[in-house]
């Protein structure tokens, strides 16, 4: 039992790290910084990157660096290698169109990598989507809303007094959804008699299990925190790493031939059945519901608000699944890079290119109503900016924006404080 317990612990601290926390220090760091504080220019214009590398916090002089500039996760521009001399090294590049410039650098010690980055943002407001919005698209999802409207919720709820709090009571929920399947989820409520605003929190990608978010529920706030697999989500550790790496690896790949059948109609739908079981809460308001994530969950939470008009706020985090289709156009798609040059069968597949657009965020940015709080980096490697940047851009509804231009994919602590502040100021009127 305490080896398992010590599992669960070493699997839950780097889930952590991964989801929130900035990355640690290392002994040697390659530092890329472009001219300009707010890390835009105007198209045309040139942004001249200074790489630095130091050991102990001085330069490393002999190093041998490694540097490419161009549009990311696209062909660079240049690239060279030269030994560092101790003396900032200047990379000079521009951009013809609205989009981003990264420059990376890299260097090697003692058999180990290091890496840095810094990604200049061209008339980013000007990013415009590539994907077409498919002529039946509301008609697609009315549909399934409709569908799902028919089947019956069957909530089932179990006290998980362990988790619960002084201020909150945490259940685990399993109720019916799509398509015949089961959502899970952990849902804290607080203990005092009333009425209370609601949280739905989305998922990053990934399979694991979850846990109740009581910084947020002990101030006064109903928090359904969903899982999207229709597995429970207070397993072992061991059965989400074993599904992880066999029935649901690569799962956002799954049957994308067939606009009906791939993995997230599912997905999708299941967010508004959520959304069914906070409603139907004595203890919630009626009022103010909000829909928060970051990668995975930040492409869900602005669907989520596009498809429920119950929802009164998002709060998104660089949001993935945002227009898919960029590769076909010279530029970077976002997660999970379906057309991507190394998934050629899905870029030569019709039917695939004709299933996404029904998926993709730009698609539902459109008809988002409610304020919104959107934060990211510019440094984001894994959901690119040039993909967010032409979903938010197509967002006509209010919005605030909080960029931390050197983060990737993580966030600062500060950023995740300013994230949740936003939430509860909104949903208790503050």
């Amino acid at each position: 039992m305490k080896g398992k317990q010590s599992l669960l612990l070493l699997w839950l601290m780097a889930f952590a790290i991964n989801v929130i926390a900035q990355p640690t220090e290392q002994l040697v760091k390659v530092v890329v910084s472009p001219d300009k504080d707010n890390w835009e220019y105007a198209i045309g214009e040139k942004a001249t990157f200074t790489i630095t590398v130091y050991k102990n916090n001085v330069p490393m002089k002999g190093a041998k660096v490694i540097y490419q500039v161009g549009p990311e996760r696209m062909k660079p521009l240049k690239s060279d290698t030269v030994v560092y001399s101790g003396d900032a090294l200047r990379v000079v590049s521009s951009m013809k169109d609205a989009g981003f410039l990264r420059c990376m650098a890299t260097t090697e010690f003692e058999g180990k990598q290091y890496k840095g980055l810094a990604t200049a943002g061209y008339a980013v407001k000007q990013i415009e989507p590539t994907v077409t919005r498919p002529a039946d698209f509301n008609a697609f999802w009315n549909k399934g809303k409709e569908e799902l409207s028919k089947i019956p919720m069957d909530i089932k709820m179990t006290l998980w007094p362990e988790k619960s709090s002084g201020n909150s009571n945490v259940y685990i929920v399993n109720v019916q959804g799509y398509g015949n399947s089961r959502l899970y989820g952990v849902l804290a409520v607080p203990k005092k008699e009333g009425k209370y605003p609601a949280v739905l929190q989305v998922p990053g990608a990934g399979i694991r299990p979850y846990f109740p978010d009581l910084e947020v529920a002990d101030q006064g706030v109903i928090v359904f925190t969903i899982g999207i697999h229709g597995i429970p989500v207070n397993m072992d550790p061991v059965v989400y790493d074993n599904l992880n790496n066999g029935a649901l690896k690569g799962y956002f790949f799954f049957n994308p031939e067939n606009k009906d059948r791939y993995y997230y109609k599912r997905v999708y739908l299941n967010c508004i059945r959520a959304n069914d079981v906070i409603a139907s809460l004595p203890q919630f308001d009626g009022v103010n519901l909000a829909v928060s994530g970051n990668s995975q969950g930040g492409a869900l939470s602005i669907i989520t608000a596009a498809l429920d008009s119950r929802v009164k706020h998002l709060a998104s985090v660089h949001p993935a699944l945002c227009d898919l289709t960029g590769y076909f156009n010279g530029r970077a798609g976002g997660w999970p890079h379906i057309f991507a040059e190394s998934n050629q069968w899905f870029s030569n597949s019709t039917a695939v290119k004709e299933t996404i657009p029904y998926y993709d965020v730009v698609n539902f940015a459109t008809d988002v109503k409610v304020n919104g709080y959107y934060t990211w980096g510019f440094n984001d490697e894994t959901c690119p900016p040039t993909s967010f940047y032409a979903a938010y851009n197509m967002i006509t509804a209010p919005k605030q924006t909080a960029v931390f231009h050197d983060s990737g994919h993580w966030m600062y602590t500060e950023q995740k404080a300013k994230f949740n502040a936003w939430i509860i100021g909104r949903l208790k009127n503050k």
